[in-house]
């Protein structure tokens, strides 16, 4: 895979006034295959599925799940279970506080966030890209499949200024994630006290909810600084993602990312055709229960309809 640079400029050009810089090089995603909202209107859900002691189940079959929208079951018309070898693409965003709250624990953030790339994106058509929020969101790197790459962008981020934690979320979905073909995945490492951003949290939350794109938040705070764990934890909850307080340490950290990791390995992917065929621009509510017991699933609460045409 071959590089594609861009010089240094705006990103997003103005949000609502703020500009969003784009900062280092940018770099083409991984091999795109189908997804499963190439061409047909399907929506698609990821599940986790562990049983009562916490452990991942991977021996479901498509006769497992039932799936409803709104109170009404639904027509599965596709079942995939993410093995190595046919696991569609995968594309995470690492969106990194850099804000000044952060700064006596961003060795760490540093140090994880690399180990994390390293031992995620070991397959064909697996693709990371870094991006840094705190008065300004600026991506350090595009998709890449190269971790080393990676690892040299989160290296420059520097702690300081003012944090907008829902423009990151907002823009890299938006301007990052969307364009991606298969799973898509941001995880925010953050305080979550953000204090500057133009978008409200629940503009950010729908913005990924109709991308399909899962939130992993990890919580990282400094003392002497407030914190906003509830955010992070409301992002993961809608999304089908999950939140880990890593209390600014090392090995918490590590444990974090890695419960990502193994998060991602154990997905199944469901999709099906809404019986709702109204474009209404409304929230359709998901449920998915398992015909076996004992188990546990967990998936987005939702995602937003097409808007009516104008």
């Amino acid at each position: 895979m071959k590089d594609r640079i861009r010089p240094f400029s705006v990103w997003s050009s103005i949000l609502f006034g703020s500009a969003l810089i784009l900062a280092a090089s940018w770099t083409a995603g991984g091999q795109q295959r189908p997804s499963f909202r190439a061409k047909v209107d399907v929506v698609d859900v990821s599940c986790i599925v562990r049983d009562r002691r916490g452990r991942y189940r991977e021996d479901l079959t498509r006769h497992d799940f039932q799936v409803y929208e709104d109170g009404v079951r639904q027509e599965l018309r596709f079942f995939h279970r993410e093995k190595a070898r046919t696991a569609r693409s995968l594309s995470v965003a690492l969106v990194m506080d850099s804000s000044a709250s952060v700064r006596d624990k961003l060795a760490f953030e540093q140090k994880a966030a690399i180990e994390f790339f390293g031992e995620t994106l070991t397959r064909e058509g697996e693709a990371g890209a870094v991006v840094q929020f705190d008065s300004d969101v600026r991506l350090l790197h595009d998709f890449s499949t190269d971790p080393s790459k990676l690892a040299e962008a989160i290296m420059e981020v520097r702690a300081e200024g003012a944090t907008r934690l829902y423009d990151a979320i907002w823009v890299t979905v938006r301007d990052l994630l969307r364009h991606q073909a298969g799973r898509r995945v941001l995880v925010v490492l953050s305080d979550g006290a953000d204090t500057r951003s133009s978008v409200t949290w629940q503009r950010a939350i729908r913005t990924a909810q109709s991308h399909d794109v899962l939130i992993y938040g990890i919580g990282v705070k400094s003392s002497g600084f407030d914190a906003d764990f509830e955010k992070l934890k409301r992002f993961a909850e809608a999304t089908g993602g999950r939140f880990v307080n890593s209390k600014a340490n090392l090995k918490r950290l590590r444990q974090a990312f890695n419960g990502i990791r193994r998060d991602l390995e154990y997905q199944y992917s469901l999709g099906y055709v809404s019986s709702n065929s109204k474009a209404d621009g409304s929230f359709r509510k998901i449920r998915v229960e398992l015909a076996r017991s004992g188990l546990k699933v967990r998936h987005r609460e939702g995602y937003y309809a097409a808007e009516p045409n104008p």
